[in-house]
């Protein structure tokens, strides 16, 4: 094995804690672009929020689905980049698959702006609530923000008695998992025949992401290594250690 001298080890360090900066500045641009949909309650959209998916306003037929679906796209955009910049310095196998979820539910997300739906049916009796490809692509993209929770929960867990490597995830995660899958199954009626009042647990669950990914930034800062519970008495500031 090569030996690498301490210049040369700590010029990787740094290089590993800048990446893993704009990591974190791009998955907290993306936890507040995420939310994009409150812009809607300044617009016309006429679209219900109560009633009505986030994804309709970027239906092919809306008139502001360039101002949302723009935004949505830049949002996968920012978390497919900061998932790509942090997987390359990750810690572990389950946080190694922690990441590439991440990256997936990006990809997954800008398939859905690609893939839009073809009408609001909240305000079209005629148009189909099941888009066949957006509804696969939303699909994914549940799947793989739900798997990044779980790969991330497992990695923040550690082995019994040792300091737990991501303390602010070891606290939040399991919550936030829970919650978040509470509010997406909550927003299925309309895919089976009963629509109306969907609008409310879906704008919640999308706070919920935002707040997952916001959970990452604050991780890959090492905001939690300096606040996490288990870290308050140590009486030094602890090795940060890598997501």
């Amino acid at each position: 094995m090569p030996h690498i001298s301490s210049p040369a080890r700590a010029s990787l360090g740094q290089r590993d804690v800048s990446r893993e900066g704009w990591a974190a500045l791009l998955l907290a641009t993306a936890a507040v672009l995420y939310n994009s949909w409150v812009l809607a309650f300044a617009l016309p959209t006429g679209l219900d929020p109560r009633h009505s998916y986030v994804s309709e306003l970027y239906a092919a037929d809306q008139p502001f689905r360039l101002l949302f679906g723009g935004i949505e796209a830049a949002c996968a955009v920012l978390v497919t980049a900061g998932a790509l910049l942090a997987g390359r310095s990750a810690g572990g196998l389950w946080a190694r698959v922690g990441w590439a979820s991440v990256l997936a539910l990006g990809m997954s997300s800008l398939g859905d702006v690609i893939l839009p739906m073809r009408c609001a049916p909240s305000v079209e009796w005629s148009c189909d609530a099941v888009h066949p490809w957006h509804t696969a692509t939303s699909a994914l993209a549940h799947f793989f923000l739900f798997a990044s929770m779980v790969f991330f929960c497992v990695a923040g867990a550690g082995e019994p008695g040792e300091r737990p490597r991501l303390p602010m995830i070891r606290r939040w995660g399991v919550r936030v998992l829970a919650a978040a899958l509470a509010t997406a199954v909550s927003t299925v009626g309309p895919l089976f025949g009963h629509p109306g009042w969907h609008g409310i647990p879906q704008r919640a669950h999308l706070l919920l992401v935002g707040v997952w990914f916001a959970l990452l930034a604050a991780e890959l800062t090492g905001l939690g290594a300096t606040v996490g519970p288990s870290l308050r008495h140590a009486g030094r500031h602890p090795e940060r250690p890598r997501v």
